[in-house]
């Protein structure tokens, strides 16, 4: 019993320093805010933050949140049978239909968007991200599938799996930043993902069905 509370304090602190440093980003730009400051603000030691965030980018982008395995994680947790596009596209229709609040689907999600695109380390830290996770996805299909080193088409179809991942995330932005409300939003998204559903086509849409079990 313990253990839980430290471990739930410790969620609690962490959640509590990140949620001010958000508030202080937006406020006064990514670039403009120290970790002295945010320290300072959320009543905790300059240590105690380090503890917790590694770098101030760990604030905005966590790495267990925004992480190189999403696309890989979404693939490899899919059903027997379910190729990996269609498990993206599943996926991604569920987070819409929820609302999600790692999408972006929020009220305040705007601010918090133009704080991140106005800071040349965070938009270089995302497109790494998707470098990333296009990456591991490639190299997860390359394995589950057996193809040779050198056959493209694992890394191709991650290529396209991860530009419908891309596609909505910046529509839910653009949407966003035109002062479209969250559910609005994620209706036309999910109708888009019919568009790119359809744009895809067969080859990416069968390609790596999950063996049965």
């Amino acid at each position: 019993m313990a253990e839980g509370l430290r471990e739930l304090k410790k969620r609690r602190t962490r959640a509590h320093i990140a949620e001010t440093a958000t508030a202080l980003f937006v406020a006064r730009g990514f670039e403009q805010v120290t970790m002295a400051e945010i320290a300072a603000a959320a009543e905790v030691s300059v240590n105690t933050l380090y503890n917790y965030f590694a770098a101030k980018e760990d604030l905005v982008l966590p790495p267990d949140e925004a992480s190189a395995d999403r696309l890989a994680g979404i693939v490899r947790e899919r059903a027997p049978g379910e190729p990996a596009a269609a498990a993206v596209l599943r996926r991604l229709r569920e987070e819409l239909r929820r609302r999600e609040r790692a999408l972006g689907l929020t009220e305040d999600f705007g601010r918090f968007l133009e704080m991140v695109r106005a800071a040349p380390t965070l938009t270089a830290r995302l497109e790494d991200l998707a470098r990333q996770m296009d990456d591991a996805l490639a190299a997860l299909l390359r394995e589950e599938t057996g193809a040779a080193d050198d056959d493209p088409l694992p890394a191709l179809v991650a290529s396209q799996i991860g530009w419908l991942h891309a596609r909505v995330l910046s529509e839910i932005g653009a949407r966003t930043q035109a002062g479209q409300a969250p559910n609005s939003i994620a209706e036309t998204v999910l109708a888009l993902l019919d568009v790119i559903e359809d744009l895809l086509g067969e080859r990416v849409l069968t390609y790596a069905p999950k063996e049965l079990e």
